[in-house]
């Protein structure tokens, strides 16, 4: 069987024409393309790191506000806890078990019998210098 050859004064020129565009288009577009979704990223990065900022001074600014309402809640369950106890036992309880007032001065003071001193051993208990 005989081999087909090339016909007489050759084939004609192909006509390829390239479809799209160029690869450095496409590579100069992608950096673009990543360039503005890494600027929205680090913007929403900041903006997350101002809010969490405005959070935490938010908070701090009602720490007075939640104590003093922590306080008055305080307030009103110990006085409803003293009312209770008047009104089971009929008198007001005391804290010590006796009548009897221990004072306070009848106690020896101790700053006046013991002198104290520092690490470079200077006296520094005023009070017991004037005993």
């Amino acid at each position: 069987m005989p081999q087909d050859m090339p016909p007489s004064g050759g084939y004609a020129p192909r006509n390829l024409p390239a479809r799209g565009f160029r690869p450095i288009y496409y590579l100069v577009g992608m950096h673009l393309f990543m360039a503005y979704g890494y600027y929205k990223l680090f913007y929403g990065i900041r903006e997350q790191h101002e809010l969490a900022r405005e959070k935490i001074w938010s908070r701090l600014h009602l720490v007075p506000l939640l104590q003093a309402e922590e306080d008055r809640d305080q307030v009103r369950r110990h006085l409803a806890d003293k009312a209770r106890e008047k009104e089971l036992l009929g008198t007001e309880s005391k804290v010590y078990n006796s009548d009897r007032l221990n004072r306070l001065s009848t106690a020896p003071d101790v700053m006046i019998l013991v002198p104290l001193y520092d690490s470079e051993g200077i006296e520094w208990c005023i009070k017991c210098r004037l005993s």
